[in-house]
């Protein structure tokens, strides 16, 4: 189950209502979806091929399918992130840093861990979302945010998206409040 850490407080939410009751007042879905369904072969694994992808599609196509109708998503696919992954540390570099996009950035995890950090509002400030198997997350369109993998740097993750095309990345800055 996923953990939020707030930054400016310390403060620690886990449970899925509690971590939903958090979201929702920055409009982050939160969803949990059951790893179980996996084949053995599956369950864990974050050094999975083509054919094992498509497997993961498949076990998991009806919960794709209903959070794609509710919330206009038309593509998706599987990211598979590990030791074996080539430039592993210039995506890691790409994905660290603040950015934004035109459209959700949504992650069903399956396997592995990783971590969003979120920025809410001004009280709030940043937040960090420890994602585990089962997990997940959309963070909304034009939310600063990036992704980082956990300490065991392994991850696969089913992606939704709109326009596959154009899920583009854009810098964000914070400007400082005079």
């Amino acid at each position: 189950m996923a953990i939020v850490k707030v930054r400016n407080t310390g403060e620690v939410i886990s449970g899925e209502e509690n971590v939903k009751q958090f979201f929702d007042q920055f409009d982050v879905l939160y969803e949990h979806w059951d790893v179980e369904k996996l084949s053995e072969d599956l369950r864990g694994n974050c050094k999975i091929n083509d054919s094992q992808k498509e497997e993961v599609l498949q076990v998991f196509d009806t919960d794709i399918r209903s959070l794609a109708e509710r919330r206009g998503y038309k593509n998706w696919d599987v990211v598979v992130l590990n030791d074996q992954t080539p430039d592993l540390e210039a995506i890691l570099k790409k994905f660290e840093k603040v950015h934004t996009h035109t459209e959700d950035e949504v992650r069903a995890i399956t396997a592995g861990s990783g971590t969003f950090i979120i920025k809410g509002d001004e009280q709030t400030g940043y937040f960090d979302v420890d994602l585990t198997a089962g997990d997940v997350i959309s963070v909304p369109e034009n939310t600063p945010h990036f992704f980082t993998l956990s300490d065991e740097r392994q991850v696969v993750a089913v992606r939704l998206f709109i326009d596959q095309t154009g899920w583009v990345a854009h810098p964000y800055e914070e400007v400082e409040q005079r």
